[in-house]
């Protein structure tokens, strides 16, 4: 099981929990309140769920062909930040 896999020390069904809460959009701080573990551990454990998804989904996602990439105002959010760091305004 890969969830018990990324820290074996916590039950697998807390681990389950806390990554089903954060991928609903609660707060980190919020999680650790409701499942009683630390801050940095809640981190910890998405960012670990986190490497694993990545590596899994680069295994499997290759070789995608795409006629047209769009991006969302995220990224737009971001350039205008960089611009405005660089003295670009």
């Amino acid at each position: 099981m890969i969830l018990f896999t990324i820290a074996p020390q916590i039950e697998p069904e807390k681990i389950r929990t806390v990554l089903q809460a954060h991928a609903s959009g609660s707060s980190l701080r919020g999680v650790s309140r409701t499942v009683n573990l630390t801050y940095n551990t809640v981190v910890s454990l998405v960012r670990a769920a986190s490497v694993k998804g990545q590596m899994i989904h680069n295994a499997h996602v290759q070789n995608v062909v795409s006629s047209q990439i769009s991006s969302d105002e995220f990224w737009s959010f971001v350039q205008k930040n960089k611009n405005a760091v660089n003295g670009m305004n």
